[in-house]
């Protein structure tokens, strides 16, 4: 297959990064791969780097585009919009936000075209099937991680981790107060992958998730995960076994906190089993079948 994807993210977040690894997934798999995205961005300098082919995330660039593509893969709401307009091939949609689906005669037209949905999670699955999209036209596709080789050696003296957001649904407010009442030193992080290397715990305090791509990275690279017991998230691990969920509360979070901190057996077990459930659901390998399924899915209506 021939697959035009689209991601007009300025960031590079989870989203972006999911993008990534599709890529060197489906290349894996024998497709081949062409990017559209924000010109010069993040994104788009990583995949050049990965020698990925980049065009710049045009409406009219799509128009011309398409037609040399076997499906259209848009991967943000924007792209999903562009695709509307302008795909000249069926397109397929990921969807990772866990807020409602607008309603407007607009966004009900755009939501139509789509020949089927990618949801990140079961719990965005629903989202869209209560906006009127027919279940028949979802695939729930977990994101993916690289499984980690190297064992993280765990100190209980390294700084807790959180994700270095201003965003008011992210609830750092929470984490901060939560790590003062354990005692514990936190690191607000804006490159996980390096910072999870030293971490004796993430903590994932979130309003709205639709699935947790941080969460899933911390469990690979061997760090133990407090997390919010709020929308996709609570597919992601088993509590008490593979990683702990709290209330947004902040005592409730301390305690957590202080019990993994102080118990070395826990800590070392939600370890041992926060990767095999990664290995099990959440690898490049679950990401890139289950993407070609509803791609086969797709073509096939």
């Amino acid at each position: 297959m021939r697959i035009l994807h689209i991601d007009t993210g300025r960031e590079m977040r989870g989203g972006q990064y999911q993008v990534l690894l599709l890529l060197n997934g489906l290349k894996g798999a024998g497709h081949d791969s062409t990017l559209m995205a924000c010109s010069k961005g993040p994104l788009w300098n990583e995949a050049t780097a990965a020698g990925f082919p980049v065009l710049s995330a045009e409406t009219k660039e799509l128009w011309r585009c398409a037609k040399e593509a076997t499906i259209v893969h848009a991967h943000d709401a924007r792209a999903h919009t562009m695709a509307a307009i302008a795909s000249r091939r069926k397109f397929v949609v990921s969807r990772r936000v866990a807020f409602p689906v607008r309603r407007s005669v607009a966004s009900l037209w755009k939501y139509q075209r789509a020949a089927r949905f990618l949801a990140v999670s079961h719990f965005v699955a629903q989202e869209l099937q209560a906006a009127g999209i027919r279940k028949e036209k979802i695939d729930v596709v977990y994101d993916g991680v690289e499984v980690m080789t190297h064992a993280t050696e765990w100190n209980p003296k390294s700084p807790v981790v959180a994700l270095a957001s201003n965003d008011p649904q992210k609830g750092r407010e929470l984490v901060e107060l939560a790590a003062r009442k354990a005692g514990a030193r936190v690191l607000f992080s804006d490159d996980l992958t390096k910072d999870l290397r030293h971490a004796s715990l993430f903590v994932y305090i979130t309003r709205s998730e639709g699935l947790g791509s941080a969460a899933l990275l911390a469990m690979s690279t061997g760090v133990p995960v407090i997390a919010s017991c709020v929308g996709g998230l609570v597919e992601v691990f088993a509590d008490g076994v593979s990683g702990i969920f709290v209330r947004n509360d902040a005592e409730e979070i301390g305690v957590a906190i202080r019990r993994v901190l102080h118990n070395p057996g826990l800590a070392h077990s939600l370890i041992e089993h926060g990767r095999k459930r990664i290995a099990e659901c959440f690898t490049k390998e679950h990401l890139t079948r289950g993407t070609i399924a509803a791609y086969e899915r797709a073509l096939a209506t």
